[in-house]
């Protein structure tokens, strides 16, 4: 076994995938099955500990906000018991202290929601903690706000009022940006 302190892979590809969004996480099962990762999923923090448990993978995709915690204890547990494995955080909330804590507690990256399988597996497999290139074709800074404001629509049950509020935003202007289709 190859170890990840020293800048070198797992050879084992076994990958723990933890997240609460049902269709997401099953397209970024498949998607790396077809990059070579033996995949286990898990809805939740104690479904994830529990995995880790029986377990422990050499890498690990978490989200960072699960319905029943976070996913940093997932990754902590992880570390525990297989201290050169491989773990990142996905998360649609992105800010710097919580970036800054999951380093600590040993995630070799941090990637902002939405994201495509070609970045995570970019990110697992980064040695020496290269970062992976910019994408070719990036959002816009429209599509990334229209994104945000999506998600946070639906984590409030599509309710307008919420919705607005939690944004810091007027209602009617919330209503008018949802009225519009995506921008590129």
């Amino acid at each position: 076994m190859t170890n990840a302190v020293s800048g070198t892979l797992p050879n084992e590809r076994s990958l723990l995938i933890v997240e609460d969004d049902k269709s997401f996480l099953q397209r970024l099962a498949r998607a790396m099955e077809g990059r070579g990762f033996s995949v286990t999923t898990a809805e939740s923090v104690a479904d994830g500990l529990l995995q880790v448990e029986r377990a422990a993978p050499a890498f690990a995709v978490v989200d960072m906000r699960l319905g029943d915690g976070n996913g940093l204890d997932v990754i902590s547990a992880m570390k525990k018991r297989r201290p050169e494995a491989r773990a990142i955080i996905l998360t649609g909330y992105g800010n710097i202290a919580t970036a800054v804590n999951a380093v600590k507690l040993g995630a070799v990256d941090y990637l902002a929601k939405p994201v495509d399988a070609d970045d995570v597996a970019a990110a697992l497999l980064a040695i020496d903690n290269r970062k992976i290139e910019p994408p070719e074709n990036p959002m816009s800074a429209d599509r990334v706000r229209w994104e945000h404001i999506q998600r946070i629509y639906e984590l409030c049950g599509r309710n307008v009022s919420e919705t607005a509020r939690r944004l810091n935003m007027h209602r009617r202007t919330l209503q008018r940006i949802l009225a519009k289709r995506a921008p590129k």
